[in-house]
């Protein structure tokens, strides 16, 4: 049975989240390339300018 993955959310600075960026950067790409995709995503998307 496959399990069903489980979304949460965090609350980080921008300073947290590079921190989190560099830490990433020191293990093995193919372990983390997905997470660093997604966490770039996000992060992109709330960084974006909100149009009036």
């Amino acid at each position: 049975m496959e399990k069903k993955p489980i979304n949460i959310q965090l609350n980080i600075t921008l300073e947290e989240a590079n921190l989190i960026f560099k830490a990433l950067g020191t293990l093995p790409f193919s372990e983390v390339y997905e997470l660093i995709g997604k966490l770039n995503e996000q992060a992109n998307q709330q960084l974006q300018p909100n149009p009036k």
